[in-house]
């Protein structure tokens, strides 16, 4: 299936969850979309993008569940909890809760909305490796208190790629007062996803990582309570009409990604979206077992807490910092022709691992041989 993704000649690429990868057939319905913008911009752009979101927001939520009424696009998950963090009141002695695995550029976000309105952010902190869900629930638990007033929980986290039991910590949340963000950037197209059902106020999601959209297609959603008070972090044109209103218009922008969704989920549909996210998450627990085999250890959690993208540990010889971690991404990709995510967590270096259906063990494989190498090498470690 590799050629139906442009992807360089002769590489690995074992790394589709942070940017994602476009399908060629994707690209090409988008290039028709925008040549279809510019033969009479005004018209599109000014009478004909709001109807055409719409109706792509619909395909979002046939997708991921509920209506479509209730999901409009942002460019990235990062974008939609901006959105939040702007729309809440904060005030001082209120409470933000994040964990030690949020995403990093969230817990920005978040920190800064706490500085700007004298609020606390407090940090839950989940044990790498995690053996089981209570170990992740129970920190959060301890970590809510009277003043928590928002709780931002991943729905599977970026560097640990640890699925965590959202439901379980919706209510817990909930049950202390405190409303729920998610952030889901991994979830839609990896495991099998009702957002509305999950019990959340607000969920962020990409769709360019794992649904085949374009890059810069994301989406927020929001619970109908909550929607009145919510605003895009651009306010532009349409303030106070609503919704989908604002949302839908942040001023001049490609909305191509967005009405290029529907072509994604036309290819997702005709691939079979469980029988790939069945085999991306076997392939992924599967590499990422041979390599903690392999260079000792264990994996970051059990199978079950997994989706389509595992950890493994890299050889204890190397120190668990992040400025080796990037040098050895930087050795991996320009000399190996091999581009995957690592990250020091728990005193080791940690490969992510993240499978699309381009994928075969045999990339893995030669990653754990790259590695090998690199471990031999005296001026890289130390």
């Amino acid at each position: 299936m590799r050629p139906l993704w442009p992807l360089e000649a002769g590489a690995v690429y074992l790394n589709h969850g942070t940017v994602g990868v476009t399908l060629r057939a994707v690209l090409a319905a988008q290039a028709e979309i925008r040549d279809e913008i510019e033969r009479q911009p005004a018209r599109f752009m000014l009478r004909e993008v709001k109807d055409r979101l719409r109706a792509a927001a619909e395909r979002v939520a046939g997708v991921l569940g509920g209506q479509g009424r209730d999901y409009v696009f942002t460019d990235n998950a990062t974008t939609g909890i901006n959105a939040v963090l702007r729309s809440t009141p904060l005030r001082p002695g209120d409470e933000v809760l994040v964990t030690d695995h949020t995403y990093g550029a969230v817990r920005n976000a978040a920190a800064y909305a706490c500085r700007q309105a004298g609020a606390t952010l407090r940090t839950a902190e989940i044990p790498f490796p995690l053996a089981d869900e209570e170990s992740a629930i129970a920190p959060i638990r301890e970590a809510l208190s009277v003043n928590t007033r928002l709780a931002i929980l991943d729905h599977i986290t970026s560097e640990t790629a640890i699925v965590l039991p959202l439901r379980r910590l919706v209510e817990l949340c909930h049950q202390a007062g405190a409303r729920v963000l998610v952030d889901g950037a991994h979830a839609p197209g990896t495991i099998d996803l009702d957002i509305p059902g999950l019990g959340a106020d607000w969920y962020a999601a990409n769709l360019h990582k794992w649904l085949f959209a374009p890059r810069g297609c994301g989406v927020l959603w929001a619970a109908e309570d909550v929607q009145s008070d919510l605003h895009p972090a651009v306010v532009s044109w349409r303030l106070d009409e609503g919704f989908t209103a604002e949302f839908d218009w942040t001023g001049t922008r490609d909305p191509s990604p967005f009405l290029s969704f529907p072509a994604a989920a036309d290819f997702m549909a005709e691939l079979g979206w469980p029988a790939v996210r069945d085999h991306n998450h076997q392939l992924a627990n599967d590499a990422a077992r041979m390599l903690a085999e392999r260079f000792g250890g264990t994996v970051g959690a059990p199978t079950a807490m997994t989706g389509v993208m595992a950890l493994a540990p890299l050889p204890e010889r190397f120190p668990a910092n992040r400025e080796l971690a990037q040098a050895l991404r930087e050795e991996l990709l320009y000399k190996q022709q091999i581009e995957v995510h690592l990250a020091p967590w728990a005193g080791r270096i940690w490969a992510r691992l993240a499978a699309q259906v381009y994928c075969e063990m045999a990339d893995f494989e030669r990653l754990a041989v790259a590695i090998e190498d690199l471990a031999g090498d005296d001026a890289l470690v130390n």
